[in-house]
């Protein structure tokens, strides 16, 4: 099958970037998302995001306006029905992705590959509410899409080699580095990730130093380019609570128990950049 349009679900700053990199690409994308508003917000940050790429010249206008003019925005799920590829970039919750994968294998043919940009969730679980799980596969892109290349293609227990193939091939088509893993929580880049972001809260949390002293150490002394702090902020407080649940759930080792300062943050609302408040306050939401 030769994928030349593709359907992004949910136009948040996950799939605003995976709508950019696939339209820069030269693949039609459908960038749906349920609030009109919400779908023209994420075609604002693709506006955004192609423009710095121009002024540091590693695009030309003219690429630009191409890549804009491949996009459309919809707040109808049904428009992905003529799709070859969708994936669903919706919040981390496994009963709203289950609901979405149940409806678009209801709306796409029958060849259509339903992937998902899921951080930590079970591709298997997701694949078995459908009635295609040779068909469904993991692929988690890195935040900020645009730049990171990695994405981790996640088989699910029933993914065919030749789904698997297909978006391996999609992925470095669309200028990405596919990295093959196995579905189990967190896959690799979270399983190792986030048990750093989660002990650099316990060290805020008992009084081991401030955040600030926290990210310091890990950019100047182990020459990471952002602080473990910075980065939980930057992602998301409450993505990252979601994913050591997982963790947490999935496993049954207490290494992987959330930090409490790390759940309170969510439970008032300090989520990070996009709400302006998290380890760090920001001049306004981001």
């Amino acid at each position: 099958m030769n994928i030349r349009e593709i359907t992004v679900v949910g136009a948040g700053q996950m799939g605003s970037g995976i709508a950019q990199v696939f339209a820069q690409a030269g693949f039609g994308v459908t960038l749906y998302d349920i609030e009109r508003s919400a779908a023209e917000r994420g075609f604002g940050t693709i506006e955004a995001s192609l423009r710095k790429f121009v002024q540091k010249g590693r695009l030309t206008e003219e690429q630009r306006t191409e890549a804009l003019r491949r996009i459309r925005l919809t707040t109808e799920l049904a428009d992905a029905a003529d799709s070859e590829l969708v994936v669903e970039a919706a919040p981390e919750k496994m009963a709203l992705k289950k609901s979405l994968f149940q409806a678009l294998d209801r709306i796409c043919g029958p060849l259509a590959i339903l992937a998902t940009n899921t951080s930590s969730l079970s591709v298997t679980e997701l694949a078995a509410v459908t009635g295609r799980p040779d068909r469904v596969i993991g692929m988690h892109f890195m935040n900020p899409v645009p730049v990171m290349p990695l994405v981790e293609v996640i088989r699910g227990l029933a993914t065919s080699d030749e789904t698997f193939a297909q978006v391996r091939n999609l992925a470095a088509a669309a200028g990405k580095t596919p990295v093959a893993v196995k579905d189990y929580p967190g896959f690799v880049s979270n399983r190792v990730l986030m048990p750093m972001i989660n002990e650099a809260a316990y060290a805020v949390y008992e009084g081991v130093a401030e955040p600030e002293a926290v990210d310091r150490i890990m950019k100047l002394g182990m020459n990471h380019p952002m602080g473990p702090l910075a980065l939980a902020d930057l992602i998301g407080l409450d993505t990252c609570l979601a994913i050591m649940e997982t963790l947490h759930e999935g496993f049954g080792d207490s290494k992987y128990r959330p930090c409490p300062l790390l759940r309170n943050y969510v439970l008032a609302g300090w989520l990070g950049r996009k709400t302006g408040r998290g380890f760090y306050a920001y001049g306004g939401k981001e």
